[in-house]
């Protein structure tokens, strides 16, 4: 995960008619309390799993890696591979915490994503630890800017995704060492920093 480095990676047809899919299917939705496009996730997401050494059925899986989830369900990874292949049906599959509506309790839902972890492929656990290191960049911004506040976004609150975040780590440490899971302990680490700051900072007053 994340290693290849000097071989240029080509995007096609393909991956534009998979951000033209992202687009449509993500039509409307936003990023939590922020406005900001569901899109914009995608992308940055697609961006990380391209820069961290993936190819374009990576990328691809990268920008469709909430469709399922958030824009259908199974009947929707079955159009997933039907128009992309089944590599990226698989790496998109692996990367859904929920096919179902409404989702399964979140705390049941976070723990069977990290079983799955365990026994994913390379290439899905690429295209998840961008996706979560994403997210890890867009909390930590939100954080520096709101405080505490952007707790309340999150179903877990501040102990719950302090832990997920925090096994999300260990499971991506548990293959070969690499820059992507070195950036993302660094964002952990960061953030359970300041998380325990504020809390010292509560408790003394």
């Amino acid at each position: 995960m994340g290693g290849r480095r000097g071989n240029a990676i080509k995007l096609g047809s393909r991956f534009e008619r998979a951000f033209l899919f992202a687009k449509e299917k993500h039509a409307g939705q936003t990023r939590k309390a922020s406005g900001v496009p569901y899109l914009a996730h995608l992308m940055g997401v697609a961006s990380l799993a391209l820069e961290y050494g993936g190819d374009e059925d990576v990328a691809i899986a990268a920008l469709l890696h909430d469709v399922v989830e958030d824009c259908g369900g199974r009947a929707m990874l079955k159009a997933v591979k039907r128009r992309f292949g089944s590599r990226v049906a698989k790496m998109v599959e692996g990367c859904t915490d929920s096919d179902t509506v409404p989702k399964r309790p979140w705390r049941e839902r976070k723990d069977t994503y990290l079983q799955h972890l365990k026994s994913a492929d390379e290439e899905t656990r690429l295209v998840s630890a961008a996706d979560k290191l994403n997210n890890l960049r867009s909390i930590l911004s939100d954080y520096r800017e709101v405080g505490e506040v952007v707790w309340e976004r999150f179903k877990g609150g501040r102990e719950g995704t302090l832990w997920y975040y925090r096994a999300l780590l260990e499971e991506f440490q548990r293959g070969k060492p690499n820059r992507l899971i070195r950036d993302f302990e660094l964002l952990v680490l960061e953030l359970e920093a300041k998380a325990k700051k504020k809390r010292a900072g509560a408790s003394a007053r």
